[in-house]
């Protein structure tokens, strides 16, 4: 394994003994931008007791760093972050940055320059583990993973600010094979957030919130292909959050999101508790266009709580050309979470099933498939 561009700060320095790198418990360590350069031998251990932390601020990061990430493991295999110990993301003066949304009282967002380093990243890497680990405050996304292989991330902590802006707990990309297990995280942006090219994830007993839910995308940004399948996300709770589980895709993009189901979620008081929005726009002038990513095989079941009553507590706004196919949605009961003023669901170009009768009642669904699916091959991988 080699280090580049690293320095740390602390009573002693990590060890490195038999494959194991220890950061021992009671002591801090401050360290710079750093890339791990596999390959490493096999059955690799990170041990993290003590706490890391990066420099503080956009200020104090050294010139030749990289603000784009943190700490980098690239192409490692067989490797195992864990430990009861902490990753202090130090992000608040990043969050501050004139560029960022600030979504306070009299918030705005101004020019200036933006890059923010996203804590851990892993990438091109196999047989990864991340168990038992809290980490807090980072810039950007706590962990994300770029094409990676065989993933188990289990009882891990995120937490920062809700009006962090950017913070996702766990962002993949392009990976497969995923488990995420056992774990709660709360902060600014998705809890957990899918990106294209990502099939085969598993996400058990999740603890959610205060942020954005659980979501898949954004995805076909800029007219590009984006293909996730085979997702389920269930045995979990997502609480005081602006959205539960989303779909969220751009116009103009192609490609599918198939074979996704939700399965025993509780709603917490959550504004946008089931969502699927194929018009995505972080702006107000987003252009109309005709492609899109189609959504279709999803799978609504056992969800039940209470919703924000700002928004209708299902939301399934669906392409005018690329419609939403084969929705099922089955023993789902959400209520407001103050007052007793029921919204009704709201579709928009949405087919699908209803295997039982939902509170509220959803009339919304068409039926059948519409004709130009029949007719086209539409969201084809």
């Amino acid at each position: 394994m080699t280090q580049k561009r690293s320095s740390q700060r602390g009573m002693r320095p990590a060890k490195l003994i038999q494959g194991v790198l220890l950061v021992p418990y009671g002591y801090s360590f401050m360290i710079k931008s750093t890339i791990f350069t596999g390959p490493c031998q096999s059955g690799f251990v990170f041990q993290l007791d003590g706490t890391l932390m990066p420099p503080d601020g956009p200020e104090s990061w050294p010139q030749n760093c990289s603000r784009h990430q943190w700490l980098v493991f690239y192409r490692i295999n067989e490797l195992s972050l864990q430990g009861g110990g902490l990753i202090d993301g130090r992000g608040e003066k990043w969050w501050d940055l004139p560029c960022k949304p600030h979504k306070g009282a009299n918030g705005t967002t101004l020019p200036g320059p933006c890059d923010s380093p996203i804590a851990i990243r892993f990438f091109m890497s196999t047989n990864l583990t991340v168990q038992g680990l809290r980490i807090k405050n980072g810039p950007q996304f706590h962990f994300r993973f770029d094409n990676c292989r065989d993933v188990h991330i289990e009882s891990i902590h995120i937490t920062a600010p809700a009006l962090s802006p950017n913070t996702d707990g766990i962002h993949i990309e392009n990976t497969n094979n995923v488990e995420i297990y056992n774990s709660v995280i709360s902060n600014g942006d998705d809890c957990v957030s899918i990106g294209s090219g990502c099939y085969d994830v598993d996400i058990r007993n999740i603890t959610c919130g205060p942020g954005h839910g659980i979501s898949i995308g954004s995805l076909g940004n800029h007219n590009t292909r984006a293909c996730v399948s085979n997702i389920t996300v269930r045995d979990s709770v997502i609480k005081l959050s602006d959205n539960g589980v989303r779909i969220k895709t751009w116009q103009g993009g192609y490609g599918a999101v198939s074979g996704v189901t939700f399965d025993n979620i509780h709603m917490d008081k959550v504004r946008n508790p089931m969502i699927i929005d194929q018009f995505y726009c972080l702006t107000k002038d987003c252009t109309n266009q005709t492609s899109a990513v189609s959504v279709w095989d999803i799978l609504y079941t056992n969800i039940k709580g209470t919703y924000d009553i700002r928004s209708p507590p299902m939301h399934f706004a669906c392409s005018d050309s690329v419609p939403c196919t084969n929705i099922t949605i089955s023993d789902v009961e959400l209520l407001p979470a103050q007052g007793d003023m029921v919204l009704d669901p709201f579709c928009w170009n949405a087919y699908g099933d209803l295997q039982t009768v939902t509170i509220p009642p959803v009339s919304c669904l068409l039926e059948g498939t519409p004709r130009s699916i029949l007719e086209n091959e539409v969201g084809h991988c």
